[in-house]
């Protein structure tokens, strides 16, 4: 079964309305190429891409088909139209942009300054800043959930800042392991999974307690984690071995390890499929998630290391 028909069942046997939800397409952002790649859905192949210039960190899309691409070493964000692919615009920022989340509204951007150790908040139109919050030394991983509550790994101070974004405050810190990188929220956000670089393990943070509840040990250099649609599966890209590590979410048990390609960082799960950036290979894995094996691997431009799945069918404005 697979884990979007797991998802429509409970729904049912609840007597809750099911969602309607478009999967895909998938972007991948490559760092060495500077540029961005459009894979739709069961196609298995890039379908379009644009240049952006190279030094991309991370990616992020909104609610509206827009995309965010970070740009620390040229102090930007580079906004691209989703389903036309095409570059819209650049917004300045203050300071040097790595990790980044979008408001559920679409009009804010949350973005980690690198080297400033801040969160700040800024108009996703305009790039105006409006608001601006200290956190930990290198904030990486940015997540943001729906009642806009902030997470932020920060990899140098081996701790998880919380904050508040209507105040933008921050409310609390979490110590997790060595080096936290990548986070992952389940679809019912009561737990925050991160993947700790250095120490070689996944942190599980109960959102509501704010407190670390299981360590589960992973070896080698975890960058990237992924939560299955049903939240019954935590998949982590292993840097070092070039695998993806599948959890059981329930047991934090481990159920498969699946061979990718070299130096896997980002992933991202649309539907029954998870997708992962493969750095060193320039390509991107496809796994299906009912026989936890890869089935395809897409080749993209060089260095792919930050992949997001989009959902609006409409172009950006």
């Amino acid at each position: 079964m697979s884990a979007m028909h797991s998802i429509l069942l409970a729904a049912l046997a609840l007597g809750l309305a099911v969602p309607t939800v478009e999967a895909g397409p998938v972007y991948v952002a490559s760092q060495g190429a500077g540029a961005l790649s459009r894979i739709e859905a069961g196609s298995n192949s890039v379908v379009a891409s644009v240049s952006v210039g190279q030094g991309i960190a991370q990616v992020a899309a909104g609610p509206d088909g827009r995309l965010y691409l970070t740009q620390p070493d040229h102090a930007g964000i580079d906004v691209v139209d989703g389903p036309n692919t095409t570059v819209l615009r650049r917004l300045p920022f203050p300071g040097q942009a790595f990790g980044t989340a979008v408001s559920a509204d679409g009009a804010s951007l949350f973005v980690g300054d690198w080297a400033g150790g801040r969160v700040v908040r800024l108009s996703a139109l305009t790039g105006a800043v409006d608001g601006i919050c200290a956190v930990g030394r290198d904030p990486a991983g940015l997540v943001i959930d729906r009642k806009g509550r902030l997470y932020v790994a920060d990899r140098e101070s081996r701790q998880v800042s919380v904050l508040d974004t209507a105040r933008m405050e921050r409310i609390a810190t979490v110590s997790v392991g060595e080096g936290p990188f990548a986070l992952g929220l389940s679809p019912s956000e009561d737990r925050l999974y991160v993947a700790n670089v250095r120490s070689g393990d996944v942190s599980v943070i109960d959102t509501g307690t704010l407190s670390v509840t299981a360590t589960v040990t992973i070896g080698g250099m975890p960058y990237g984690v992924a939560t299955s649609e049903d939240g019954s599966l935590v998949l982590v890209t292993n840097q070092q071995a070039g695998t993806v590590a599948v959890l059981d979410a329930r047991t934090l048990v481990l159920k498969a390890t699946i061979p990718v390609g070299r130096y896997p960082e980002g992933i991202a799960v649309d539907g029954a499929s998870a997708f992962v950036a493969n750095w060193f290979s320039d390509s991107v894995s496809v796994i299906d998630l009912d026989s936890l094996k890869e089935t395809a691997r897409i080749p993209v431009a060089e260095g792919p290391r930050s992949l997001v799945v989009g959902r609006a069918s409409e172009a950006a404005r």
